[in-house]
């Protein structure tokens, strides 16, 4: 279970169908250097989205798999 206090590069890194997750919700800078350090929460904050609605989201779709 993925928790907002995990960094976005630990996600994407050990399960990879998050991307898609990120991507429909408008955060395409998955790349950049600071995805690796930045958290699960940092990301949402910084582009506007619930953190505890997007832990859901990816953890649905780690479910999935």
């Amino acid at each position: 279970m993925l928790t907002k206090e995990m960094t976005v590069g630990e996600v994407l890194r050990t399960y990879p169908q998050t991307v898609q997750v990120f991507l429909e919700l408008g955060m395409h800078c998955l790349g950049c250097p600071s995805s690796v350090m930045e958290s699960i929460e940092g990301a949402a904050l910084t582009h506007g989205k619930n953190p505890n609605d997007l832990v859901a989201q990816l953890n649905k779709a780690i479910a999935v798999v």
